[in-house]
């Protein structure tokens, strides 16, 4: 396998790989991984669809990518996956899925077509004192003691940042930034989380430092992620014949290890309950998705908290991958990631309102209508003096085709779940979704006197707790996650947001396909690169615009001495044209 830019490989079909009519898959889980894995598997490596199965412990595919529930108990997300141009392995994907959308066209198509004509960004991207404007507009307030934290960041080898926090690597000045404030809220980080993936995400995502205040980078689908996403992919899958055995737990995927080379040789599940498995050839490929973010995940409902489930259960995807990783020192540390769940862990909820007079909040701060069909609040709105540290967003309503219209759908989250809220008492992990409906509503600028009664009856709120949620984030070294095919191994391999690709960073669709072509790729010997990370950090022009973003667009002045080094040149010239000088 070997990475490729530019248009010469991104639209060459590769050859069939030889003896690939001999070969067939397995693939643990039914997450956005494993289903890109089958596609490339078809697509790429052209097997035939019905020597693929995919293993999956529920009932339903899509993993992270979610979408459920209805209008009378309640619309239920999660939480929801922000996109931009430049995801090469997702939207490599997606040219060849067609939508369920648009006749004739991909899902690509269709996604390209709607960004296009609705393009993202936000007009509030924060409030406080009860939902008055925070006035971040588009300044980043960072010292330059702070911007020399990042710039020490970017510049630093990955190895000296193993298994260090955020907060050793940035100070107070930072922290207090809008900066940080857009960060945090938008990624999920926190400040115990790791510097290591904290420089990956700044370098991945250089070329985005301008549209970080209002979104402007930002693109989103048209429905809920399920049925946006999964449900094309799924349709086009078992159209290709491939089979998906639901209520599978995977209990190990048992090695032949010599020093020569490792080979799968069995797989042990629990099926419908009773214990079985299945035994391995070379010419069978295993491919596995390590540890899982959303396991444990608990809903509650608008009466009762959802609860917190720390524990590592038999037959989740930790446990598969302990057992694995008990094998071999080359697949990886799980508990590295699964054994910090305080650290981890945050809460999200889905709020369906029922009252008239709620939307007219969210338009107040969205400056927006709700139910035009395009863009509302253009991506999170953050609560900047929340102690739960909560952020709320409207994404294109209907969210789900059979959604009626006169309900919104809000997703709700927050990074501090342990702490007494402003308006209700008490941690957002102990609250019903009528006491999170409360908070919300508060700091929406609901008066006080109406809080209590809308919020009984004018929404249904879905609390959901994830303790392994950024389990990805926490401290790691180079070693803790296992490469996508771990050396000598013949017939397996990791996927998914546990599995090292290089430069790429995790939380993403992009990761998830990223590891899926992979690992596709490398089983099969496929002659055809795969899309490399968009090289932005590499590019002048973005860090030269990064640069000026960063500094709030405040001028530089030049000394006589590097004067004629600038004026005249094309240095200068593209220091003036970005706003550096």
């Amino acid at each position: 396998m070997y990475y490729s830019k530019g248009n010469y490989e991104a639209f060459a079909r590769p050859r069939k790989p030889a003896g690939v009519e001999e070969k067939s898959a397995y693939l643990v889980g039914g997450g956005l991984s494993s289903l890109a894995a089958a596609a490339f598997l078809i697509r790429d490596g052209q097997m035939p669809g019905d020597r693929i199965t995919i293993l999956e412990a529920s009932k339903i595919s899509g993993g992270a990518l979610d979408g459920a529930g209805n209008a009378e108990t309640g619309w239920l997300i999660r939480g929801g996956r922000e996109m931009e141009a430049h995801f090469e392995c997702l939207w490599d994907l997606y040219r060849s899925i067609p939508s369920l959308e648009v006749e004739g066209a991909s899902v690509l198509d269709e996604f390209y077509w709607l960004n296009k004509d609705d393009p993202n960004y936000s007009l509030q991207r924060a409030t406080i004192e009860q939902g008055q404007d925070a006035k971040t507009g588009a300044d980043f307030t960072l010292t330059g003691k702070a911007r020399k934290e990042i710039i020490e960041l970017v510049l630093a080898l990955p190895e000296q940042l193993y298994d260090k926090r955020i907060n050793e690597v940035f100070g107070k000045d930072f922290f207090a930034s809008n900066f940080w404030l857009y960060w945090r809220t938008m990624f999920a980080f926190e400040e115990w989380h790791s510097a290591l993936e904290m420089k990956l995400y700044v370098q991945r995502f250089i070329h985005a430092i301008e549209g970080l205040p209002d979104f402007s980078v930002l693109k989103f689908t048209k429905f809920n992620q399920y049925e946006s996403l999964v449900l094309p992919l799924i349709n086009w899958l078992q159209k290709q014949g491939v089979k998906v055995q639901f209520d599978t737990q995977v209990m190990n995927v048992v090695f032949d290890i010599t020093p020569e080379k490792k080979v799968a040789k069995r797989i042990d599940w629990i099926h419908e309950g009773k214990v079985g498995g299945l035994d391995l050839t070379e010419n069978e490929l295993v491919f596995v998705t390590n540890g899982s973010l959303v396991e444990n995940s608990e809903w509650g409902d608008h009466h009762t908290p959802a609860k917190f489930d720390p524990i590592v259960h038999d037959g989740g995807s930790w446990h598969l991958w302990r057992n694995i990783a008990a094998q071999d020192p080359s697949f990886g540390r799980p508990d590295k990631f699964c054994m910090r769940p305080e650290e981890s862990q945050w809460a999200s909820a889905s709020i369906t309102t029922l009252d008239a007079r709620i939307p007219a909040y969210i338009e107040k701060i969205a400056k927006r209508p709700t139910r035009s069909g395009k863009v509302v609040t253009g991506g999170i709105v953050s609560v900047r003096d929340s102690s739960w540290l909560l952020s709320w967003t409207v994404n294109r309503q209907p969210h789900f085709k059979q959604q009626p219209p006169d309900q919104t759908v809000v997703w709700f989250y927050a990074l501090f779940t342990d702490r007494p809220g402003d308006y209700v008492k008490k941690p957002m992990r102990d609250c019903t979704g009528e006491e999170i409906t409360q908070e919300w509503l508060f700091h929406m600028g609901v008066p006080l006197n109406e809080i209590d009664e809308m919020a009984a009856t004018g929404a249904i709120t879905r609390p959901c707790m994830m303790p392994f949620i950024t389990a990805f984030f926490l401290t790691r070294n180079g070693t803790d996650r296992p490469k996508v095919v771990p050396d000598g191994v013949k017939n397996f391999a990791f996927i998914g947001q546990f599995a090292e690709s290089t430069r790429d960073c995790i939380f993403t669709t992009e990761y998830s396909v990223r590891t899926g072509m992979e690992a596709v790729y490398q089983l099969l010997n496929i002659d055809r690169g795969v899309p490399e990370v968009f090289g932005s950090v590499y590019d002048v022009r973005e860090l030269i615009k990064s640069t000026a973003f960063l500094r709030d667009r405040e001028k530089l002045s030049i000394p006589f001495l590097a004067k004629k080094y600038v004026e005249k040149t094309i240095i200068g010239r593209l220091l003036e044209e970005y706003g550096v000088i």
